[in-house]
């Protein structure tokens, strides 16, 4: 992964980033996508115009593993910090413009920050497709909105290009979102690295006692190692619960004009 920041007039001061795959859309499928790339050890960059649709909702309350439910901004703020965990890059930044490169072996993304290039480009953004004009990518007309078809795996007909969540006409729902964008991330891993394997942490001599070698992309940790993340991991989700104060929902567009009006 590559960034660089070039000094003088207005032209010069855009921000540089090269690497394997470019997300466009932070939401839940967006950053799910990214949470499995960047594990894989694919360069992975996040665009992010605003916050998730996510955040408008009161209580997030059908996701599975949340007994009671979860409030949506801190379940957002947490997946961030997962996937940044991971080693993604994030920028705030809005995708205006997704060309391929001059040796077609890739796309340059033109934002409004700078342009970014990278091998492979994930659209996981639902309010606008704007940016993927360049491409002549099919889109699906369904009254105000477009969605990109995609195959079973998440690839659009333009090789190197993905779409993931509602976007890809997915259940506008948050675990559907999480598992496409999931989806999605294999498919790029695979398209990528056909050798990478599971993204699995098993516990010591769950391959190698059956004189088997490690795939690549598994973990073999020893109990100590287990227990030191299983702690750290109680106490990160604990400092979490302890301080989050309760936030109201990001109101939609319309509301604050209605409310103001």
């Amino acid at each position: 992964m590559t960034e660089a920041h070039d000094g003088g007039d207005d032209s010069s001061n855009e921000r540089r980033w090269s690497g394997d795959v470019v997300v466009v859309g932070g939401g839940v499928a967006g950053l799910s996508t990214a949470l499995f790339t960047a594990r894989a050890d694919l360069d992975t960059l996040v665009l992010q115009d605003g916050v998730s649709i996510l955040q408008r909702n009161a209580l997030l309350e059908n996701f599975p593993g949340f007994p009671a439910g979860i409030d949506p901004r801190l379940f957002c703020l947490m997946l961030e910090e997962q996937v940044e965990r991971a080693g993604c890059s994030h920028r705030e930044s809005r995708a205006l413009a997704v060309t391929r490169t001059e040796d077609g072996d890739g796309f340059a993304v033109e934002t409004d920050d700078g342009t970014v290039a990278a091998t492979r480009v994930v659209a996981a953004s639902w309010s606008d497709t704007d940016y993927l004009h360049p491409l002549d990518v099919d889109l699906v007309d369904s009254g105000s909105k477009q969605y990109v078809p995609v195959d079973d795996a998440g690839r659009t007909a333009v090789d190197g290009l993905y779409a993931a969540g509602r976007l890809a006409e997915q259940y506008h729902q948050a675990i559907v979102a999480a598992g496409h964008g999931s989806q999605v991330g294999i498919t790029v891993v695979e398209d990528a690295d056909p050798d990478f394997y599971h993204d699995w942490v098993t516990p010591e001599g769950y391959f190698t006692n059956r004189d088997r070698e490690v795939p690549k992309g598994c973990e073999e940790i020893s109990e100590e190692e287990r227990r030191r993340r299983a702690r750290r991991a109680h106490d990160r989700l604990g400092t979490y619960l302890d301080e989050w104060e309760d936030e109201t929902p990001v109101p939609h567009p319309s509301f604050v004009d209605d409310v103001q009006q």
